[in-house]
C-alpha cells in the first residue's frame, strides 16, 4: 500500500461538477494506492500510521487536533514508467480487490477517530488544494 500524504489548509474532491469530498480547515489530504498483496495488516499500519503521523505544526498529529482526513482512492501511485514513454499499472491491484481496502483505511481512520472525507472510487475526480507548506509524504508499507 502506497500514501501520499498532504499537509492541506483546504481540500476538495468533485465528480462531474458535483463536491463529494471536502475539508474546509486544516488538516491531510491522502492519496492512496493498494497493490496485490495489500491486506488487513497493510490496512491497519497505514490509517494508524496516517492519523499518528507529527506532520502538522509544531510537530502534532492529527489525532493531536482532530484535523479531518481526506481520502483519495489512485492506482496511478503503482505506475511504473522506467522502460518506454508509456507507463504500466500491473502493480496496482484491480478494483475488486483495491476498492474493499481503501473503504477499509477509510473504517479504520474513522475507528481511530478521525473524521474522513473521500473521493469517489473509480471515478475521473478533480482534486483541489491548497497546501500548507507545501509538505507532502510518501508512505509504503
Amino acid at each position: 500500500m502506497r500514501a501520499v500524504i498532504q499537509r492541506v489548509l483546504s481540500a476538495s474532491v468533485r465528480v462531474e461538477g458535483e463536491v463529494v469530498g471536502q475539508l474546509d480547515r486544516p488538516g491531510l489530504l491522502v492519496y492512496l494506492g493498494v497493490t496485490h498483496d495489500d491486506g488487513p495488516t497493510e490496512v491497519a499500519w497505514t490509517a494508524r500510521k496516517v492519523w499518528d503521523l507529527r506532520l502538522l505544526h509544531e510537530e502534532q498529529s492529527a489525532s493531536d487536533v482532530g484535523a479531518p482526513v481526506l481520502v483519495v482512492s489512485q492506482f496511478t501511485l503503482y505506475g511504473d514508467a522506467r522502460k518506454g514513454r508509456r507507463p504500466t499499472w500491473q502493480a496496482a491491484a484491480p478494483g475488486p480487490v483495491s476498492e474493499p481496502l481503501y473503504d477499509a483505511v477509510c473504517a479504520e481512520l474513522e475507528r481511530l477517530g478521525a473524521h474522513v472525507e473521500r473521493g469517489r472510487f473509480g471515478a475521473d475526480m478533480q482534486v483541489e488544494s491548497v497546501n500548507d507548506g507545501p509538505v507532502t509524504l510518501v508512505l509504503e508499507t
